[in-house]
């Protein structure tokens, strides 16, 4: 007697279709698991076999080969629970499927019967649609994640035993209905709040406009992180293949709200300077997605940069630069997409007080260019804006003056990126090679650029980031010819490269030149 029904195993953020295919022989009872399966599988005996007993089936009496084809593909996680029990009902006569389409199933089965939610459901979901099956078994919490596929219906059991009534039909159970987008990450927070920093604030409206990576840097105490975790609310929200894209790697990892699964907010994802280089960058065993991932379509904030392991942090370069990181393994090859916004923010020395006008510092030059050694050239020529950060001043923490608010600085961001997706792309991402129809310069602003190569030193990767920026500036004022003001502006804020100590006082120039983005500036 043999059985199949059909589910789908995660392999880093992509699922394949398993057949689950279960023979009942004569012979002494026995029960093979064959397909290989790993740890986490082969402990599912023990938990099909209590869950069957505990729902008022008996195990029955024969030799059962349970295969999970194809055969030369690794096999992981708690999943399979349901697909065998189902399987093993199904070739001993205890279910007759209805109707003639194949069975699709994926849970965790507990000893008592229930079923319980697994990683990786909308994934799973989305390939076995794809595969032809026509319904989904699912624990309940996962119903509403997998649902949001088209074309398949999801169908929540909250036991083994509810599955088999809704499979012969004595019980039908309605499928779900697709989840709700998830609620807001910022927790209520608004631009509004941050008082001063004018020119901070204008650098991160142009870095969220075009996606372009930014680094704070500043005293203790000046709001670069306060500043940094409200840059979220200013970005537009995702929709479409974007926001299923998201949905999906975080349902890799188990994070969604069973109600609201959605995720229609950027991602904003603020590892600790202790993080690994296999947290941050994605590796293990089995292979997972690291924060890079998880940061895709949003915000990797980097607090603390020059703290972070020196491997993690040369180990962001590929998925800066190409949009994507490689996990290589024997066997097979992983690929995460990691198209972030880089966000990193430093002190200017290890006491924080170098360039200050309140506080003296108390390193020597030979430990502030250790400090600065932490971070390597080639990972800062991967920075677009280098913002500096001056303690606030008194008056402008007092100031009642109304400051312009999230929808106000996000309406501006959404009009230039509308902007720059018809052109083909967001600025961070335009290819250097297709310059001639973005970064037209006019003769005033080829010598500005030419006269900013002779005195910074700039490389070839920081040029055409000096035009991206450029061009975002444009946008933000709808303007379709990059001006020698903008140019002006972008070269401001390549400040590591003017100087191998970069002091705050360098700086204060540009909060009188910038184009504020307060209404109590305007």
């Amino acid at each position: 007697m043999l059985a199949r029904v059909h589910t789908a195993s995660l392999l880093g953020l992509t699922a394949r279709p398993i057949t689950v295919e279960v023979d009942l022989a004569r012979g002494l009872p026995t029960f093979h698991l064959v397909g290989l399966p790993d740890g986490a599988v082969r402990e599912s005996r023990e938990r099909v076999t209590a869950a069957l007993k505990n729902s008022g089936f008996a195990l029955p009496l024969r030799r059962i080969t349970v295969n999970l084809a194809p055969a030369d593909q690794p096999k992981s996680g708690s999943g399979f629970d349901l697909p065998i029990a189902l399987a093993i009902l199904a070739a001993e006569g205890s279910i007759a499927p209805t109707g003639s389409r194949p069975l699709a199933a994926l849970g965790e089965l507990a000893l008592d019967g229930r079923v319980r939610p697994v990683r990786g459901a909308l994934p799973a979901a989305a390939a076995l649609a794809a595969d032809g099956a026509p319904q989904f078994l699912v624990a309940m919490e996962n119903a509403r994640e997998a649902a949001l596929v088209r074309g398949l219906r999801s169908i929540p059991v909250g036991s083994l035993r509810s599955a088999v009534d809704h499979v012969s039909g004595l019980h039908p159970i309605e499928p779900a209905a697709a989840g709700e987008p998830s609620p807001p990450e910022e927790g209520g927070r608004d631009w509004a709040e941050v008082r001063g920093q004018a020119a901070a604030r204008r650098a991160l409206e142009i870095a969220a406009a075009g996606s372009h990576n930014a680094l704070l840097i500043g005293p203790p105490g000046a709001g670069k992180t306060f500043l940094a975790r409200r840059l979220g609310t200013i970005l537009p929200p995702l929709a479409g293949p974007e926001a299923l894209e998201v949905t999906a790697i975080h349902s890799a990892w188990g994070r969604l709200s069973p109600e609201r699964p959605l995720v229609t907010s950027p991602p904003f994802r603020a590892p600790h300077h202790s993080i690994s280089a296999t947290a941050l960058l994605g590796g293990g065993s089995p292979t997972r997605a690291g924060e890079v991932c998880l940061a895709h379509r949003g915000v990797l904030f980097l607090d603390e940069l020059p703290e972070f392991r020196r491997d993690a942090l040369e180990g962001l370069r590929q998925p800066i630069e190409d949009g994507e990181v490689v996990i290589g393994r024997a066997r097979e090859r992983h690929r995460f997409p990691t198209s972030f916004l880089l966000l990193a923010a430093m002190n200017p020395c290890p006491c924080g007080w170098w360039g200050d006008d309140r506080r003296a510092c108390r390193c020597t030059p030979g430990v502030r260019r250790a400090y600065r050694s932490r971070l390597s050239g080639p990972l800062l020529d991967r920075i677009d804006l280098h913002v500096p950060f001056r303690a606030v001043p008194f008056l402008d923490l007092v100031d009642g003056r109304e400051m312009e608010r999230s929808a106000t600085v996000r309406a501006r961001v959404e009009a230039a990126r509308v902007r720059q997706l018809a052109r083909g792309g967001l600025n961070a991402r335009l290819e250097p090679g297709r310059g001639a129809r973005w970064a037209r310069l006019g003769s005033d602003g080829r010598r500005l650029l030419a006269g900013a190569h002779d005195r910074l030193g700039i490389s070839a990767r920081g040029h055409v980031r000096i035009l991206r920026v450029a061009r975002t500036i444009a946008d933000l004022d709808g303007r379709d010819a990059i001006e020698p003001s903008d140019l002006a502006e972008a070269i401001q804020y390549r400040v590591l490269d003017r100087s191998q100590e970069p002091s705050l006082p360098i700086l204060e120039g540009r909060e009188r030149t910038c184009r504020s983005t307060s209404t109590s500036d305007a």
